[in-house]
């Protein structure tokens, strides 16, 4: 298997925070001791709320833990990660976590939005309160300037769509799994892999399920849906769990090979489901990378560094497609 990679813009954020790796010590000893900044906290505190508890989330709190232990070699502060995960996907549980969150007076809260505008109010309450905010693998509300972490979730979209319009020669009916409907990047993805298909005419979409970023769903929803479809071909996903239920229900119906699968994310499950021709490939985010530099925007947040915008952690292309 050969993976290809994105350029990493986060690297960019680097070089502008660097002037060369000799300045190095030094740079750190100024981010830890600004000149004209108040005297930090010896202890930080960083909550990490995902969408869900979910395998690829334990990747970006391995992430987020990376950041902490390299924060506090940095400074003199001790730096704890506090993962808050809903049990399901439900924008209620997450406000509720959001809630508690802010209550605790943090250092700093990083979250993967179920649903930007319910949970607006809550973040520019956090930030009114001091409370340095940023979102990762979703988009900030509009017009809330908060620093986005993730990657470009339409064109992780596009990679997955016209690889299976390859796959399928342009021609047949195809099914997109939809994750959690008010998500932001997962409402993102399925757009964006409806706009590549309204540009074959030989491709039509026929259903667009919903899995609420849940494999088990994903794999009923895949199976209800092949049986009401009997000419079905292909399938792309909006969710890094989608992919797994896909293929465990093509698999499972028999019919791998004559149904055709590109997933998102590079899960353990889906990674095998790949090696064993179940699905052809996947076109994956970095959820290690997220969770680190999350959490190291708080802390530089904290420090009174400059804003930035975004923070791209980039895609890669496992699988048939990056061969």
């Amino acid at each position: 298997m050969r993976v290809l990679h994105k350029p990493i813009n986060a690297m960019g954020l680097i070089n502008s925070l660097m002037v060369g790796a000799a300045l190095a010590p030094a740079l750190a000893g100024a981010l830890a001791h600004p000149a004209s900044a108040q005297p930090q906290p010896t202890s930080l505190r960083f909550v990490v709320i995902p969408k869900l508890s979910h395998p690829w989330y334990e990747a970006v709190r391995g992430g987020a833990q990376q950041a902490a232990t390299m924060i506090e070699q940095q400074s003199r502060a001790t730096a704890a990660i506090d993962y808050r995960a809903p049990a399901k996907a439900e924008v209620a549980l997450q406000e509720e976590i959001l809630q508690a969150a802010i209550r605790s007076r943090p250092s700093g809260i990083t979250i993967d939005l179920l649903d930007a505008d319910r949970l607006r109010p809550l973040l520019e309450q956090a930030r009114q309160q001091g409370i340095a905010v940023n979102v990762f693998d979703a988009e900030a509300p509009a017009g809330l300037p908060l620093t986005s972490i993730g990657n470009d979730f339409c064109q992780q979209a596009r990679i997955a769509s016209e690889r299976l319009v390859q796959l399928l020669g342009g021609q047949g009916e195809v099914a997109i799994m939809q994750g959690v409907p008010t998500a932001p990047n997962h409402a993102i993805r399925a757009r964006c892999h409806r706009d590549v298909f309204a540009k074959h005419p030989g491709i039509k979409v026929v259903a667009s399920p919903m899995d609420h970023d849940d494999i088990a769903i994903a794999q009923q929803e895949a199976t209800t849906t092949m049986g009401r479809y009997p000419q079905l071909r292909g399938w792309v996903v909006s969710d890094a769990g989608g992919g797994i239920g896909v293929g465990r229900a093509v698999a499972a119906l028999g019919r791998t090979g004559q149904v055709k699968v590109v997933a998102l994310d590079d899960l353990p499950d889906l990674l095998q489901l790949i090696n064993s021709g179940v699905v052809d490939s996947t076109a994956a985010t970095k959820p290690r990378s997220q969770g680190y530099w999350a959490v190291l925007n708080l802390w530089q947040q904290g420090l009174g560094a400059p804003p930035i915008q975004r923070i791209d952690t980039g895609i890669s292309v496992q699988g048939a497609a990056a061969k």
